[in-house]
């Protein structure tokens, strides 16, 4: 598993709680996390307009999520 890193990644979700992040469309002009490729770590942002997070997480292309 590498560290890997692509420029305008943006996802939507509806995930809530703490676990695996599934990752809806990609945000209007953006990439969706599937450029990293599968089992491929990156450094992601996640917030829900009020409160936010930052850490690594690896994409699985299976399911489309990132889990953290």
């Amino acid at each position: 598993m590498a560290l890997v890193l692509k420029d305008r990644v943006k996802s939507t979700t509806t995930t809530t709680g703490t676990g695996t992040i599934t990752l809806g469309a990609a945000a209007t002009g953006f990439q969706s996390f599937s450029v990293l490729g599968n089992g491929h770590q990156t450094y992601y942002t996640i917030t829900d307009g009020t409160n936010w997070e930052v850490g690594v997480g690896t994409y699985t292309s299976s399911g489309n999520a990132l889990s953290r």
